[in-house]
Order: C-alpha cells, then structure tokens, then sequence
C-alpha cells in the first residue's frame, strides 16, 4: 500500500510538471504583437513586418524551460535558450556588415574580424552571457558539418563565431551551463524563413524588459526605393520609469506589476540589449556602419539610455551579393550617400518596434526561487491607446 502511495505520488508531482511546462509552452506560443493592440508606428511594414522579409534570411530558436522553485546550480530552474540568425540562409556567402555599440557591457564574439575586414561569413547566435563559450565551439561544429565555408577540406577554414549575449540570471540558473551543442544545432538547423516567435523564446527566454518580461523582437521596413530592412532585438534593458511607447511615457503609468525577486536584488536599469540589422539594399561596410550607429536612436525612442551595467551591442548586414569578375575582382553597387536617410529612418523604426513587439509577445514568467516577472498589461496598454 505504501508502495502504491509513493507511485501516486510521483505521478501526480510528474502530471503537475508537465502541465506547468505545457501552460508555459502555451503562453511562449500566443502571439500578439503591439499594432493589435492599437499601437502605430512611422514606416511601411512588410509583409510580415519581421527581419525574414529580407529575402533569404532564416531565424530559428531553441527555447529551454525546465523546473520550478529553488535554484540548485547545475539542476536549474532552467529558462534560457539560443537563437539564431543566418543571414544568406544555410548556404556560405560573404556579405558586408559592421558592427557597433551603445554602452560596452556585454560581449558580441567575432566582431573585431568584422570591423577589420567590412565582411561578415557566420551565422549570428544570441544567448546567455554564460552560454557563449557553448555557442561558440557548436557554430564552428555547424559549419564544419554544413560546409559552411570556401575551403576544400574539412581541415583549411578557420571559424571566428559571430555569439551575442544578454544576462538572464533573474530567472534562469545561469551558472548552470544548460545551453549544450545540441540546442544551438537544433536552433541552427531549424532556422527558416516566414514569421518569428517573439518574447519568451530562444535566447530571449529569461529577459527582462523595462522590468517587464522582455525577450526578442522583430520589425521591417520597406524603404521609398523598394528595399527591404529588418530588425531583430533580444531586449534585456531598461528602467520603468523611462519606458516610452510610440511616444507616450507609460513607464510612470505603470508603477507597479514589479518584479518579485526572492533571491537577488531588483533589475538594475541597465542590462544589456542586442539588435542585428538586415537589408538587401547595396550598400558597403562604412555606409552599414553609419545606419548601425542609428540604432542607439530607436532604442532611445522606447525609453533606453545606455547606462553603465548595460552591453548595447549591435551588427548591420547586407545581403546584396558581391559578384565576382573572371580577373578576380569584385563588381560593387552602392546606394549613393544622397539616398541613404530612407535607410537612417528604417533602422529607427525598426529598432524602436522590435523592442515594443518582444514587450508585448512576452509572458509572465517565474523562475528560480519563485522570482517572478509580470508581462506588460495589454489592457491598460489598449486603453492608452484607444482612450
């Protein structure tokens, strides 16, 4: 009887896991983003208004939530993950891109050869601050199996992994190394085209936003000349009370829903945020460089300064091929500087929605030690905006 006891038990303790992890699957996966709920943004949208509207552009998450209750290191509670970004889909291609920084509190692996060269010849991954060093030796593995590279052999490329991390140890048990070579394949080989699952997701499962649950976002423009240009953030930063949307300070309109943490001190207002930028417009590696330097300026819309403790790291890619001459040369286009500021305008309003979509896509979460984090309120945000 006792025997029988202990085996119920245990069920019903593994029936109250899974339907924990299937709840929080369910709310990863509801999708609203901020123009339903009546928010309006500058700019024409994409079909998809997502940075896969760039031809060619894959995106694929592997998203880890594991656990509940006291942190024990190394067991979790688990709530991280990885994704990644291939910007000439699964198949090697030199492209131009530059990189750049808002405040230097983070870590964006690979980008000293890609300031060097003006070229950028690896998928992008976001993670945690811990996980890079996994990411990194599972991306070289990545393109070793994929061919990923000009080389002959398995024995003649070098790999310089393009990792970038945000800190996610209010709700993940970060010391515990739980982003493996597997997660980081599957987010690599999974990548596609189409729409992105926003906020709790991939490498933006455990951030926080604003002391909102935050994560990853995704705008587009297109541009008056017919190009297409693609944000996509892991938003991480920020004070309450300097949050801004489309405009308006709802930050103060919010003071409270604040996160509950048990374990370790309330978010500081900085943190970190990453944003990669893609288009397929012909531009070269000083004129990526220039919109990469309007990023700070979308991300100011939305209530970000850049403080001390935050790592505001960015990279520009263009897509448009480089095409090879028979005496070895390049043949380049360019958009010339005079028709530039369509891009200036797009990379602003990008940025500025990418963050507002990962605000609002996001879901409560708890994590360890009951730490818990509340979503931005959907209601009261309708109500601002449709008075």
């Amino acid at each position: 009887m006792n025997h029988l006891f202990k085996n119920l038990v245990f069920v019903i303790v593994l029936f109250s896991a899974s339907a924990i992890c299937e709840e929080i699957q369910r709310k990863q996966t509801r999708q609203n983003r901020a123009r339903d709920l009546g928010i309006s943004f500058e700019g024409t949208p994409g079909k998809l208004n997502a940075i896969t509207d760039v031809p060619g552009v894959l995106v694929g998450h592997e998203t880890i939530i594991k656990g509940e209750g006291e942190l024990i290191v190394g067991r979790g509670p688990i709530r991280t993950g990885v994704t990644a970004i291939l910007p000439t889909g699964k198949s090697f291609r030199k492209i131009f891109a530059s990189g750049g920084k808002l405040n230097g509190n983070g870590e964006f692996t690979g980008m000293h050869w890609v300031e060097e060269s003006g070229m950028l010849e690896e998928p992008i991954l976001f993670t945690n601050t811990h996980s890079i060093g996994a990411a990194h030796q599972a991306a070289i593995k990545w393109r070793q199996e994929n061919k990923y590279h000009n080389g002959k052999s398995k024995y003649d490329f070098a790999s310089l992994p393009v990792i970038g991390e945000t800190w996610d140890g209010r709700l993940n048990d970060i010391h515990g190394f739980h982003v493996k070579e597997k997660h980081v394949l599957k987010a690599l080989n999974n990548a596609s085209g189409g729409a992105i699952l926003e906020g709790n997701v991939g490498g933006g499962t455990g951030m926080v936003c604003f002391k909102f649950k935050g994560g990853i976002g995704t705008s587009s423009r297109i541009t008056e000349d017919g190009f297409v240009l693609g944000a996509l953030v892991q938003a991480n930063f920020g004070s309450r009370e300097d949050l801004k949307i489309s405009g308006k300070k709802i930050g103060k309109e919010i003071p409270d829903l604040n996160p509950v943490m048990n374990s370790i001190l309330p978010s500081e207002p900085g943190n970190s945020i990453l944003v990669v930028i893609g288009t397929n417009a012909p531009l070269l590696p000083h004129q990526l460089k220039r919109l990469t330097n309007r990023i700070p300026l979308g991300i100011q819309r939305t209530g970000g300064v850049g403080y001390n403790s935050s790592g505001d790291l960015f990279i520009t890619f263009s897509t448009a091929p480089l095409e090879k001459r028979k005496n070895g040369k390049l043949a380049l286009n360019m958009i010339p500087n005079e028709k530039i500021d369509q891009f200036f305008k797009a990379v602003i309003q990008t940025t500025e929605e990418s963050i507002i979509n990962a605000l609002v896509a996001a879901r409560s979460m708890t994590g360890i030690n009951g730490n818990h984090v509340y979503e931005l309120p959907e209601s009261k945000i309708k109500k601002l905006f449709n008075p």
